[in-house]
């Protein structure tokens, strides 16, 4: 997954520093190299799921299952105090628990300091079995079939790939849905299915669900450009999930205009993500730095979240009782560490024990007194970065100018708009008078 990022990281950055030159402005350089990425993995050092091990001086650290994607772990750490060991468990991400390829999350009970993830605090979602969710994933196949288009499925490389294609190879087989091609034009996919291909042994009828016919991992960049000549009868599985990067961008530049195209979107989508502002309802967005009209049907599949609901995070924490002293709700939005703060304490838990940090917050543990804010240092303002970030709502503002210049009446009344403008930037101080 590493050098896969910085090969995304380095198409980004050459993309934008092509503009950057069109446009006169400085170029960029990436935050690490090809070189960085490999040297990296050769610190990696395997470790089994239960076993203590030395992670530094003074502090042993274990792994437990958490449910979440093909070797996730939630970590427990054991830190030498002079009151004796404090023990802190940091959640991860925590799984579903309704998973075909995962046994429930785990995790050791009787913790000093829990720091556990919120991402769908305030969510609850119907129980869905893995027979439930496939249903649920022929309707909406069937639907985009009969649509006509194309069928593009953002999907993250590692287990949600897998997960897709384990199902739809189970609704072929049992003619649920009609067989069709599938085209898994990720590089990294391709990469993450042979790991799974090799530790897992799943097979409904005999047969392994990533090795069918109608299967096609796709590897170059080329070929990747020819399935935008496709207009229909066949799936797409690209990342990244959330659409703000990778091969999927080019597959929604080339078929968001068109009514008959669907979009899958398979998991959760972060604000300010291009698959956000497609489920919010965008009727123009920008992709590569063009703006593309959304014709597409836009449909979203929650069935296949990696992570626990409200409730599963809740019952998540209960079996980890006695927490001793704080729990710590992080990676999560406000509103969902709010929900989840609340419903703890509807469980029981002492509400003083239940924290929300702030950016930069400084916390001093210590397994006699608990926890105690030792400062705040907020070096950046994620108060106006929540919903979107300047990027998207740049290319809106851009979106919605062109929009409001193509309504008015005649050119004078345009003029007059673009003149208000320009004053705001002189007054801003941003751009000097002519």
């Amino acid at each position: 997954m590493l050098p896969d990022s910085w090969h995304i990281q380095e198409s980004e950055v050459d993309r934008l520093n092509r503009r950057n030159r069109q446009r006169g402005l400085p170029t960029v350089e990436p935050i690490y190299t090809r070189e960085i990425a490999k040297s990296s993995l050769k610190r990696i050092k395997r470790q089994d799921y239960g076993a203590w091990f030395e992670a530094a001086d003074g502090i042993r650290a274990r792994f437990w299952n958490a449910g979440h994607i093909l070797g996730s772990a939630s970590v427990e750490l054991a830190v030498a105090d002079d009151n004796g060991d404090i023990s802190i468990l940091f959640s991860g991400d925590i799984g579903s628990g309704d998973k075909d390829f995962h046994d429930l999350p785990a995790g050791p009970r009787g913790i000093d300091f829990v720091v556990m993830e919120s991402t769908y605090g305030g969510r609850r979602r119907p129980s869905c079995s893995p027979e439930a969710r496939r249903k649920i994933l022929a309707r909406e196949l069937g639907r985009a079939i009969k649509a006509g288009g194309m069928i593009l499925v953002p999907a993250f490389a590692v287990e949600r790939t897998q997960e897709l294609l384990f199902d739809l190879d189970v609704l072929f087989d049992t003619r649920a849905l009609p067989s069709m091609p599938i085209f898994v034009d990720s590089p990294l996919a391709k990469r993450a299915t042979e790991v799974f291909d090799k530790h897992l042994k799943l097979a409904h009828d005999g047969t392994h669900p990533f090795h069918r016919p109608n299967l096609r991992f796709v590897a170059n960049q080329e070929d990747s450009k020819k399935l935008n000549q496709l207009r229909g009868g066949a799936i797409i599985l690209a990342g990244s999930g959330m659409c703000d990067a990778g091969r999927i961008r080019h597959h929604l530049k080339a078929h968001l205009g068109r009514s008959d195209t669907t979009v899958l979107l398979a998991g959760y989508q972060a604000p300010g993500t291009l698959g956000r502002l497609l489920i919010d309802g965008e009727r123009m967005v920008r992709i590569h730095g063009e703006e593309v009209g959304v014709a597409a049907r836009i449909r979203m599949l929650d069935h296949y979240s990696g992570h626990a609901d409200h409730a599963g995070l809740v019952r998540w924490l209960e079996q980890r009782a006695p927490v001793a002293w704080d729990t710590f709700l992080v990676h999560g939005e406000d509103d969902a560490r709010s929900a989840l703060a609340e419903s703890l304490i509807v469980a029981g838990i002492d509400k003083a024990r239940i924290r929300r940090p702030v950016h930069g917050e400084v916390v001093r543990l210590s397994a006699a007194s608990g926890a105690k804010t030792v400062s705040v240092d907020a070096t950046v303002n994620l108060a106006g970065n929540v919903a979107r970030d300047w990027h998207n709502t740049y290319a809106k503002t851009v979106i919605d100018l062109r929009k409001t210049l193509d309504s008015m009446p005649d050119d004078e009344t345009r003029r007059k708009l673009l003149k208000r403008m320009d004053d705001a930037l002189v007054k801003s101080g941003r751009k000097p008078r002519r």
